[in-house]
């Protein structure tokens, strides 16, 4: 090997090392609560690179370093996969009832919706509402893009849409117990219970644009209702299968976003793998270039009348709310089965 080559293959072996070595001490900090309190799991996790230097500098041949270090990982990965989840924790009260679905052919009940009345984004009081859905009127699915700080990321719900105005919105979130708060590095460890809210637009959509003040845009998917049906059906059966089986929810492969990826992907004829698939801030850009939502106007126009804000403040009160965000956008009559 040319001396280039070598130098090339040490930085490779080194990032990754560093990659392994940092992410086995970050799970070690925020995973591992059976090991002791935090100030003790600091400790045993900056240990982990520490040590990884130290037989670096005196293991020799040094490939038996190497392959310690790549055993560490996989005992620690080993015990992190090990860490289960639960249904059973002091949930904050909005995400403390899991719904759940009764299916019968076209006829679905859905338990457990949640309606609640907002006075500020933390002072609510929780509804539950069971919604009767004939799947035969399904005419529509929709998209909401949420922007709350940089452009790149975005949070993402689905919306069915019947015949009568009814819509039915869900989010899928991360499961917080009481007095905790939503971290982006923690996502990426097993913190957060995966957790799908099952709503009215007007809890779940009026709670982010008269509340929280983020951007919110809403897109019609060119879905027919047979492929929008199967859709909601694999949510609904992910809905009832984690009140069984909880599942952890990871800010990389299990989020908003790949979720909807994971469950779609069967019954989606068109391809959306592309990198904004996780700098999902870009996902109606990606959803514009291959043709999911409407390309009757250029990107920027379509972008800009479906940003809902002010309708949704004006619509506050109105119990039309999802029929009032929606005035006047691109492909948003039902009687067009969301062609």
């Amino acid at each position: 090997m040319t001396r280039p080559v070598v130098w090339v293959w040490r930085v490779l072996v080194g990032l990754v090392c560093s990659a392994l070595l940092g992410w086995m001490a970050l799970a070690i900090y925020f995973d591992f609560s059976l090991l002791g309190p935090p100030w003790l799991r600091a400790g045993l996790a900056a240990l982990v690179p520490v040590g990884a230097v130290v037989a670096l500098w005196l293991v020799r041949p040094r490939r038996w370093a190497l392959a310690g270090i790549l055993g560490a990982f996989v005992v620690v990965l080993g015990a992190w996969l090990a860490i289960p989840p639960s249904n059973e924790r002091d949930w904050q009260p909005d995400v403390k009832t899991l719904a759940f679905a009764d299916i019968q052919g076209d006829r679905v009940i859905v338990h457990n919706v949640r309606n609640a009345e907002y006075r500020t984004e933390t002072d609510y009081t929780v509804r539950l509402e069971d919604r009767a859905l004939d799947l035969s009127k399904l005419r529509s699915l929709d998209i909401f893009l949420i922007h709350w700080g940089s452009p790149l990321i975005a949070h993402t719900i689905m919306s069915w849409g019947f015949e009568g105005d009814q819509y039915l919105a869900i989010s899928i979130e991360t499961r917080k117990e009481k007095g905790e708060q939503y971290s982006a590095l923690r996502g990426f460890f097993r913190q957060y219970e995966l957790f799908f809210v099952v709503a009215d637009e007007r809890d779940v959509v009026r709670l982010r644009t008269n509340f929280r003040g983020e951007d919110v845009y809403v897109y019609r998917l060119d879905a027919p209702p047979a492929g929008a049906r199967l859709l909601l059906l694999r949510y609904l059966q992910e809905v009832n299968q984690l009140r069984e089986r909880p599942q952890w929810y990871n800010a990389l492969t299990e989020n908003c976003t790949t979720a909807i990826q994971r469950l779609a992907g069967p019954y989606e004829r068109r391809s959306w793998w592309s990198w904004k698939l996780f700098l999902n801030g870009y996902l109606d850009e990606l959803a514009y270039d291959i043709g999911a939502i409407d390309r009757s106007l250029p990107f920027a126009v379509l972008k800009a009348k479906s940003h809902v804000n002010e309708r949704a403040k004006a619509a506050a009160a109105d119990p039309r709310f999802s029929v009032r965000i929606r005035e006047g956008l691109p492909r948003m009559s039902l009687d067009r089965g969301g062609a």
